[in-house]
């Protein structure tokens, strides 16, 4: 009796890494193409964010100048109002820029998610991939993506509000054991916060590792709402530890970018003359392009545990079968470049 040949190993983090460069190189002219259309405008935005921050706090903070008072004396002249009505707390303009610049990342988000998952899904199961497909691709995915995402969002807030509710409800119940009111600052309290805190964060990574290729799915599989958050938890067992290795990996990085251009902001003059300042334009573009290139990497790499998952659950070799009626598929994507060859092994 023969003994069947031994399962092929599973795919650690630096596999799905090299995976991914090796497809993002083979057709490099159209990934580049799809980053300077999405994911540009995306990082560029991330990057500047601070520092428009700071200048419209620092033209808020202005208004209590007493070169502005008889501007504002005027101003509440004029509406028969107080001056200390006048003044806000909340800068309109602060709060307008601040929900327009979510709105603008979250579509940019969407379109780089949409057409590069679709690219590389597309080359992966040798389809033609090209430029007007992959764009077209985001009027089929973007509602999916923003069903999802919404999905994704009403399961964090849910979880951070009952965290919040329970961390109120035993301190209430503390206060009631000690008959008397708990400090903010004593030590309960701050222990109760802290406490609170790193349970609800490392719940919230759990989800993002179970949670990691749900986008892949809206695309590939054109389902949405809660059933990629659903089909990405059982596809990622066996693989949890490869995608929060990718979490962590991405996250840290992307996240030591913008924390380094923040601070750099932080011990700038902001005068509105920034960008007369080399060194502020030269510091824009390094964490613009290192963010772009983080996020090619993250959304490619994304893609190829993915197809790692679907060949572990015995899901790839039957889709494959069915595509191509052959043992093999390569990724063909410039021509006179090597295929990159995916082997289906057989019990």
């Amino acid at each position: 009796m023969a003994t069947p040949p031994p399962p092929p190993p599973a795919a650690d983090f630096r596999t799905v890494i090299s995976e991914s460069r090796r497809i993002l190189r083979a057709h490099s002219r159209h990934f580049l193409a799809l980053s300077v259309l999405f994911l540009l405008p995306l990082s560029f935005s991330i990057a500047v964010y601070p520092t428009l921050q700071r200048l419209l706090l620092d033209s808020s903070s202005s208004s209590s100048n007493p070169y502005h008072a008889q501007t504002l004396l005027r101003d509440s002249l004029l509406l028969n109002q107080p001056p200390q009505q006048q003044r806000s707390g909340v800068d309109p303009r602060s709060v307008l820029i601040s929900v327009g610049c979510t709105s603008f990342l979250t579509l940019l988000s969407i379109f780089a998610a949409g057409s590069i998952t679709y690219s590389v899904v597309q080359g992966f199961y040798g389809r033609p991939v090209k430029l007007l497909s992959a764009i077209e691709s985001i009027g089929t995915s973007f509602f999916p993506l923003l069903s999802t995402l919404i999905c994704t969002h009403v399961v964090t807030s849910s979880m951070v509000i009952v965290s919040g509710i329970l961390g109120f409800l035993i301190l209430k119940g503390a206060e009631l054991v000690v008959g008397r009111e708990i400090s903010y600052s004593s030590t309960f309290f701050l222990g109760l916060v802290a406490s609170i805190a790193v349970v609800l964060v490392l719940v919230l990574a759990y989800l993002q590792v179970q949670w990691v290729l749900a986008n892949v799915i809206v695309v590939a599989e054109s389902s949405c709402w809660f059933h990629p958050l659903r089909r990405s938890a059982y596809l990622a067992k066996g693989m949890r530890g490869v995608a929060l290795s990718m979490t962590l990996f991405f996250g840290i990085l992307s996240g030591i970018l913008v924390w380094t251009s923040t601070l750099s902001t932080l011990e700038s003059v902001i005068d509105g003359n920034e960008w007369k300042r080399w060194h502020f334009v030269v510091q824009i573009v390094a964490t613009s392009s290192s963010l772009t290139m983080l996020m090619l990497l993250s959304l490619a790499a994304n893609v190829v545990l993915y197809m790692y998952c679907k060949a572990m659950h015995g899901e790839l070799a039957m889709e494959i079968a069915e595509e191509f009626a052959r043992d093999y598929v390569s990724l063909p994507f410039d021509d006179g470049k090597v295929p990159h060859v995916v082997s289906i092994t057989y019990a």
